[in-house]
């Protein structure tokens, strides 16, 4: 990595925050995951790890050095570090992360031992899916390199409402991406983390869409009623316009929820030629989806059979779609009322 890609990869966004972009740039991560330096001096507080790229690791190096120069060495650079939810983009860093901090401190040649950050996430019993990418991560963690809650565990377990003292940030369990998804208010710049509930740029994938709108319409209440204009999210650029944002994520679902009914309620497609009959079958998730993005690349249809089947089992889940049969994207499907 040259040295303009570095400092395209590290930003300063206020006195208070610096971003670090995790060097895992995708389709589904835009231009890498976003991980967030918070804090004017040491100790910092770290928000989310990356993934793990080789590359990240003296990019972090480089902002903690620089954000450290008026600090006193006897600090640790880190004492904090929150990790917003189980996906490997954000949690599986660690390892690495932890490693530099305590390279960082033995450089430094400090006579006291090395004070190693506390890890802190919502409970991973919220998210039995992932139990094994955590534990696997978990488990490469040197010891000695962090400190362990008081039980013992790895994570200090976070709660919805909680305030860090280290840092002043204000937790909000926002479940809908993941079951055990947060978001943080940082006080300093007024601003508010999104993790991957809301993007820079695009929509989000959510693995509940009950509870994703839920916290949407949570993250929209707690941005207008805290005047929080900007958002800091897990992946793309800083949105200006937080609360215009966050309602057209919602708008967005309500409208897309409006078109699958409406074609629900229309008379189902005509069975092919080939199907023998002159008769219809009922709508069928991959049906609806056709239908839905006809104007797009077939090669997008089955991501998207995704999203519209968490919009029939929501809507299933709310007696307004009754399953009529078949699995996958070829359950069929009717409405009820």
């Amino acid at each position: 990595m040259d040295k303009l890609e570095a400092l395209a990869s590290i930003s300063r966004l206020s006195d208070n925050v610096i971003r670090v972009l995790g060097q895992n740039p995708g389709k589904f991560t835009l231009q890498g995951t976003n991980t967030y330096i918070i804090g004017k001096k040491r100790p910092f507080t770290l928000i989310d790890a990356g993934e793990g790229r080789e590359e990240y690791t003296p990019l972090l190096e480089s902002a903690l050095r620089d954000a450290s120069a008026k600090s006193d060495p006897g600090e640790a650079d880190v004492s904090d570090i929150v990790i917003s939810h189980w996906h490997h983009d954000h949690v599986g860093g660690l390892p690495a992360v932890l490693g530099l901090l305590w390279r960082l401190w033995d450089e430094r040649n400090v006579s006291a031992p090395f004070k190693p950050p506390r890890l802190h996430k919502i409970s991973a019993t919220l998210a039995p899916s992932s139990h094994s990418q955590l534990q696997s991560t978990i488990e490469s963690l040197a010891s000695g390199s962090f400190t362990p809650s008081p039980d013992g565990s790895p994570f200090h377990d976070l709660h919805d409402a909680q305030i860090l003292p280290s840092s002043g940030l204000r937790v909000l369990h926002t479940p809908g991406h993941t079951v055990d998804s947060i978001c943080l208010h940082v006080p300093q710049d007024n601003a508010l983390y999104t993790a991957d509930m809301v993007l820079g740029q695009g929509t989000a994938v959510f693995e509940d869409l009950a509870a994703y709108l839920a916290s949407l319409r949570t993250m929209l209440a707690f941005v207008r009623a805290h005047q929080v204009p900007v958002l800091y999210p897990g992946h793309g650029p800083v949105v200006a316009d937080g609360a215009q944002v966050i309602d057209m994520y919602i708008n967005h679902r309500l409208e897309r929820e409006a078109q699958l009914l409406a074609l629900l309620r229309a008379p189902p497609p005509a069975a092919s030629p080939a199907a023998g009959d002159g008769g219809s079958h009922p709508w069928t998730t991959w049906t609806l989806v056709a239908t839905l993005y006809a104007a797009y690349p077939e090669s997008l249809w089955l991501p998207a059979a995704r999203g519209v089947d968490l919009h029939l089992q929501k809507l299933e889940s709310e007696g307004v779609v009754r399953r009529l049969g078949g699995e996958g994207k070829d359950t069929s499907w009717e409405v009820v009322l």
